[in-house]
């Protein structure tokens, strides 16, 4: 048994915390934000692989979340469902590259227009502030700790530190490749939908929780500004209505914003830092949630 720190509250690190406990490690997380604070809160959390590299990496990963994601799906409390929706396209495409990572998957013969093409699949849709509850009461019942702790470097004194930091790795792992991608969302009052919907032309979605509906989303690489931009949001809740009607005049609930931590390919390594032993976990772009077990497994093999 080794003893191990995670550095990071956020999906991935406590995925890596679970996993390692399970294995019979000792894990304390550190975090400067605690799980709802993070960027992992904010998101839509649609099982989808975004903005995450390299593929032939990212597709497996998205296949092992899958399977757990649905597995957890019968699990009471944990905050994921099962959930039928569509991609649009407004041109012809090729199937998805992600396309074996799911079961399923049905072309569409006709997609409502202005739409020419699209697919309809089954997938883990997260409500992310139950789930990261779920994740946090899972770490604590294995025994694993959680601490606030602001840090200006990855710590020593364990067997392994497993650096899941996401943009936090730009000062701790002095990776000045990770940037930001902001994402502006808004939630909604739920109107009965039950399916979700997006738009593959652009970043526009709708996807439905219990009690709310998120709707997005925004792109906007290079911005570090979580304050949220009503004419922004006035411009989502515009394009998701014309994607799905039935929200016009949904009353608004809330915004928020978060921090995509985006790389040309997910690092996912063994370093020797010193005298410590770290293995790097960060750069999930848009896909935190999507790739967080497939990473964790990995993480959890190299510890």
């Amino acid at each position: 048994m080794a003893r191990v720190i995670v550095v990071g509250a956020g999906v991935v690190g406590l995925s890596c915390a679970v996993r390692l406990l399970e294995r019979g490690h000792r894990v304390d997380v550190l975090a400067r934000e605690m799980p709802l604070e993070t960027t992992s809160a904010v998101a839509a959390a649609l099982w989808y692989p975004f903005r995450a590299y390299p593929p032939d990496r990212v597709g497996r990963w998205s296949q092992v979340g899958y399977h757990v994601l649905a597995g957890l799906a019968a699990t009471d409390r944990s905050g994921v469902r099962m959930m039928v929706g569509s991609e649009l396209l407004r041109t012809k495409a090729a199937d998805p590259w992600w396309a074996g990572a799911v079961p399923g998957l049905t072309r569409l013969d006709t997609p409502p227009a202005p739409y020419v093409d699209g697919w309809s699949f089954t997938a883990p849709v997260v409500d992310m502030p139950v789930y990261l509850g779920w994740l946090l009461d899972r770490v604590r019942h294995l025994e694993g700790t959680i601490t606030r702790l602001a840090m200006a470097q990855l710590p020593e004194g364990a067997d392994a530190v497993v650096d899941a930091s996401g943009l936090g790795a730009r000062l701790l792992a002095a990776d000045r490749s990770v940037t930001p991608v902001r994402g502006q969302v808004v939630y909604v009052e739920q109107v009965g939908l039950d399916r979700w919907w997006l738009d593959g032309a652009g970043l526009t979605y709708v996807v439905p929780r219990a009690d709310e509906i998120v709707v997005g989303g925004t792109e906007e690489d290079g911005l570090w500004d979580r304050t949220p931009d009503p004419a922004v949001a006035a411009r989502i809740l515009e394009r998701a209505t014309d994607l799905v009607p039935a929200l016009a005049g949904a009353r608004v609930l809330r915004h928020k914003v978060g921090l995509r931590p985006v790389r040309p390919s997910v690092r996912l390594e063994e370093e020797r830092v010193g005298s410590t032993r770290v293995v790097h976990c960060y750069g999930h772009g848009g896909a935190g949630v999507t790739l967080s077990w497939g990473c964790a497994a990995d993480v959890a093999d190299l510890v």
